[in-house]
């Protein structure tokens, strides 16, 4: 995936580059066969919903970012803000996965809301280097598609038994079925 052209780093609002990473995700979701849709008018806690079509709707926040601190290492924070008191972290059950893009190593982070938690964040990322605390979440796409799959179920087992009993006492049900029916075609057409 290392060939995506990387052109965040050109957008200057910071509304119009976080605008442009959920898009991003959202291209990038599909290519692996997930299904994206996306809040009207962003009122949500979350950018973006994924699914494949037969497991739960995932809520991912988007964030990504473009500056370095600390000695080359990419800071995020990870918070909403909350009116006039500042900053909160999400609240439980608001989002499911955090996806932090990496504009200038063109490189994201897939957390599950657990890694975070309800905290307002700050978050350091060392892209490529090796024993770094959120490394294994780099790429980690394989985590939104095991989630989208949503929990194992036994498969479905069906009995069914008929005796000669049992099936005369179903076509006499049919038959007065039938004959119900007749009678009121004929009590709503006379």
């Amino acid at each position: 995936m290392k060939h995506r052209k990387i052109m965040g780093g050109r957008i200057k609002g910071t509304r119009e580059r976080g605008a442009w990473a959920e898009m991003y995700f959202m291209v990038l979701a599909m290519s692996y066969g997930l299904r994206v849709s996306s809040p009207y008018g962003g009122f949500g806690p979350y950018d973006v919903g994924v699914e494949n079509g037969s497991g739960p709707i995932l809520r991912v926040q988007v964030k990504c970012t473009l500056y370095q601190c600390k000695g080359g290492c990419y800071c995020m924070s990870i918070n909403m803000k909350d009116g006039f008191k500042g900053r909160k972290g999400y609240a439980p059950g608001t989002v499911d996965f955090f996806a932090i893009y990496i504009i200038p190593t063109d490189d994201w982070y897939i957390l599950p809301y657990a890694v975070i938690g309800d905290r307002d964040a700050n978050v350091y990322f060392r892209p490529g280097v090796k024993g770094q605390k959120y490394g294994a979440y780099r790429e980690a796409w394989q985590l939104l598609l095991e989630a989208a799959k949503g929990p194992e179920r036994p498969p479905l087992e069906i009995r069914a038994c008929w005796d000669e009993g049992d099936a005369a006492q179903g076509m006499r049900e049919v038959a007065l079925t039938a004959a119900a029916r007749k009678m009121f075609r004929g009590v709503f057409q006379g």
